[in-house]
């Protein structure tokens, strides 16, 4: 274990608990009145993750890696917790038992395989996998390419029916992300024959031009949505979490150019 460790535990968890906790806000919103039981959960959720992002920032980077060890495996469990929630939520949407309620179960799926993200992360950091490997790299972009797409469709149909523009925008982007996938579906099925960094600073360069263009959107949606010069239901906080997922994957697909560029003429 070292600094590094520490350091990426704790950018990790800072990012995703904040993520998590806002997902037991978006969910509570979405459940019906009477859906009592839910709701308190939902609440729940949200006091859990908030301590969990508290106490990520109350640790430094000069924290013993055991401690950040023991913390990211009581993450783990919290986020295990919200992740099987998450999952019976779906199952009640999905089984038709909760008629009326605001929650797409497409995003309820989407924010489950969130969850499911992040536990996973936290247990490659616990093994010791700090740095970007070519699988990583293609798991990692297959991941968050259906993430984006995902987002495009939520705001297409969150966004008022009158917005034409905006819809078309979206769906433009739902579309091309989805194309984006099935790329990087296809590029995962070919390995590892196709591990070759030329291959993978083309896919991941290509991606990145695609993700700037969608971060943009995405802020440009967000500020119009703050300033109340657009029709929609999208709660301003939704806004800003899509905008901030889209950043923090252009963080990863920076990371991924680095190391790539350092092993630049080598077979992967």
């Amino acid at each position: 274990m070292s600094d590094l460790f520490v350091a990426r535990s704790l950018e990790e968890i800072r990012f995703w608990s904040r993520i998590m906790k806002e997902h037991s806000f978006f969910l509570r919103l979405g459940f019906r009145c009477e859906d009592t039981q839910l709701i308190y959960e939902a609440t729940q959720f949200y006091a859990v993750f908030e301590e969990v992002e508290r106490k990520s920032h109350a640790y430094g980077a000069n924290t013993d890696p055991q401690t950040i060890g023991q913390f990211n495996m009581e993450v783990y469990t919290a986020v295990s917790h919200i992740w099987a929630f998450k999952r019976k939520v779906l199952g009640l949407i999905l089984s038709c038992q909760l008629p009326g309620a605001n929650n797409f179960p497409l995003l309820v799926d989407h924010i489950s395989r969130e969850a499911n993200y992040f536990r996973n992360r936290l247990a490659e950091l616990n093994a010791g996998q700090l740095e970007p490997l070519p699988d990583a790299i293609i798991d990692e972009n297959v991941f968050f390419l259906k993430i984006m797409a995902d987002h495009a469709k939520f705001i297409g149909h969150l966004l008022d029916p009158s917005e034409r523009k905006l819809v078309d925008q979206a769906r433009d982007f739902s579309h091309d992300f989805d194309q984006l996938v099935f790329q990087a579906i296809d590029l995962s099925s070919m390995r590892p024959q196709s591990q070759t960094v030329p291959l993978l600073s083309q896919f991941v360069d290509q991606n990145k031009v695609s993700v700037k263009s969608l971060r943009d959107f995405k802020k440009t949606a967000r500020d119009l949505i703050n300033d109340c010069r657009i029709k929609s239901i999208i709660h301003p906080l939704l806004a800003d979490h899509v905008f901030r997922e889209a950043e923090h994957f252009l963080v990863i697909l920076d990371m991924f150019e680095q190391y790539l560029r350092g092993h630049d003429g080598s077979n992967s």
